[in-house]
């Protein structure tokens, strides 16, 4: 036999010997082991509505009753949805924080106007804040605050429209190394009612 024929031969009988070590060796259930280690395991899924404790009320003197599901409406003719819950107050009312956690951007831009971001004790939230008439004094980026904790106040600023005060509330779920202006938005009502 050539070396070219032994060479053939010999990867075969590894080939062999390794095709029939994975079937006879072992019971049942080595072999369902080894089986379930070649298939990649399934990525978590996150329900749709996984936040695991309802949120406070952020507005003082507003029932969770009277919380309007917003989320969807048309916004700008048609161009997009709301991706927020508005809760509707008198302009100047204190806004509080909704849940434990760490004031990570205070913000201010043309469509939320005056704004805060606050990421939840877990990093797996943002609770968005907008349309602030402005903040509690001495609040600052880094702060950590308790649910009830004083922010800032209900106002009109960015394109809410003057004397349309109101408080845009958004939440959006993170992955703990995403930053402030990330991840995926996901209807507040909920969380902010018990109501789904």
């Amino acid at each position: 036999m050539t070396r070219l024929g032994w060479s053939i031969l010999v990867l075969v009988l590894v080939a062999a010997a390794s095709f029939a070590s994975m079937l006879s060796l072992g019971g049942a259930s080595e072999r369902r082991v080894s089986v379930a280690r070649l298939i990649p395991p399934k990525p978590h899924r996150l329900r749709r509505f996984d936040h695991d404790a309802l949120l406070a009320v952020p507005v003082s003197g507003v029932a969770r009753a009277s919380i309007a599901d917003s989320w969807g409406d048309a916004r700008e003719g048609g161009k997009r949805t709301h991706h927020g819950t508005d809760i509707m107050a008198t302009g100047g009312a204190p806004v509080s924080a909704v849940a434990a956690g760490t004031v990570e951007k205070l913000y201010n831009d043309a469509r939320g106007g005056i704004s805060l971001y606050e990421r939840s004790a877990d990093r797996r939230w943002i609770y968005y804040y907008a349309h602030l008439k402005g903040y509690v004094q001495g609040l600052h980026e880094g702060q950590a605050v308790r649910a009830g904790d004083p922010l800032g106040f209900v106002g009109d600023t960015g394109d809410a429209g003057r004397g349309n005060f109101h408080l845009h509330f958004g939440l959006t779920r993170m992955n703990p190394d995403q930053h402030w202006w990330q991840g995926e938005d996901v209807n507040p009502y909920p969380m902010l009612t018990g109501r789904r």
